[in-house]
């Protein structure tokens, strides 16, 4: 088994190369794999961590392309079952000069949305050291969110460590009251929750990230919460009172937003496999997020170790000695 796992749902991406173009009127397509929880796994490969990744896809072309990218990734596809029922969820992708793209979900009914719990009683978690959940998967279906509390009671009786990246797909719920409800649910299963201050809005009905930070810390098993404050960094505290602010890293262009989240969470989950202090997984977070924002793909700006290292010494910091630098005492 390896050092992290992870459950979601891997997508088939079609991305436009029709800059700026609608969907509906782009014309050219390049086909990827995406997913919040499959970016995750695939950075921290990169950083060289050892990777499992549960999902089930359809056992037709989208799905066998999927798990052949992640088996080519080097991530481990022993819980990576195929459906003969139920097909591959897919996204068209739009290409965008700048901010945010347009994207069309096709996943409804997918192969992944009918992933029972049955097919992971048995699962190995011995030499798990952090799992890795987001809010998505458990949206996609009534199956789906059992599976993954069945999982997330596993995970805690097996004493892992598990961080949770609250992700808010409003489209995937049938409601507010059930999406705010359901995630809250979860994050107070984990051990760290990774929240940003706008879905603090949307959960708490606050944008302060110490009342979020609070509101988690307060009502659950969280030893530690990091909130994403954009550009600005992130906030960090714990339950023994450790209480900082990450400076952010300045960006010229932002290019392309999506993966930057799921950036930031690899920074963390990351550093604390590497028993860096949470501070430092903070500032790892931050950094990755703002290379991510400056590519157009998925996951296309998340660093190798070499990389990520360059990056530190282009801004004239040290992630060990000087992660100081970085962090204002609030």
């Amino acid at each position: 088994m390896s050092e992290l796992i992870t459950i979601g749902e891997p997508l088939a991406v079609f991305a436009s190369e029709d800059c700026d173009a609608s969907i509906a009127h782009s014309t050219r397509f390049v086909k990827r794999i995406g997913g919040a929880e499959l970016n995750v796994a695939i950075g921290a490969k990169r950083l060289g961590h050892s990777v499992q990744y549960i999902t089930q896809v359809g056992a037709e072309p989208l799905g066998e392309y999927i798990k052949e990218e992640i088996d080519g990734y080097g991530i481990g596809t022993d819980y990576v079952f195929q459906s003969n029922q139920y097909l591959t969820g897919h996204q068209f992708k739009q290409l965008v000069s700048h901010g945010d793209p347009d994207v069309a979900n096709y996943r409804k009914d997918s192969a992944a949305s009918h992933l029972s719990f049955d097919k992971l009683s048995d699962i190995d978690l011995s030499d798990v050291k952090i799992a890795h959940l987001t809010g998505i998967f458990p949206a996609i279906s009534i199956e789906a969110q059992d599976t993954f509390r069945l999982f997330l009671q596993k995970l805690i009786d097996n004493n892992v460590f598990i961080s949770f990246d609250t992700n808010l797909r409003p489209a995937l719920w049938p409601d507010k009251q059930a999406m705010v409800e359901t995630i809250n649910s979860f994050a107070k299963m984990a051990d760290i929750v990774l929240p940003g201050v706008h879905e603090g809005e949307v959960l708490l009905g606050t944008g302060d990230p110490d009342k979020i930070a609070d509101y988690y810390l307060n009502n659950g098993r969280a030893k530690a919460v990091i909130v994403k404050v954009g550009a600005k960094g992130s906030f960090v505290k714990t339950r023994d009172g450790h209480t900082n602010m990450v400076n952010g890293f300045k960006v010229d262009k932002v290019v392309d937003t999506v993966g930057a989240g799921d950036g930031f969470a690899l920074g963390v989950v990351t550093a604390l496999l590497e028993g860096k202090s949470i501070d430092a997984g903070a500032l790892r977070g931050n950094a990755i997020g703002a290379l991510q924002v400056q590519t157009p793909g998925d996951n296309d700006g998340y660093p190798t170790k070499e990389q990520l290292a360059k990056f530190y010494v282009s801004h004239g910091i040290s992630e060990e000695r000087e992660v100081q630098s970085y962090v204002r005492e609030v």
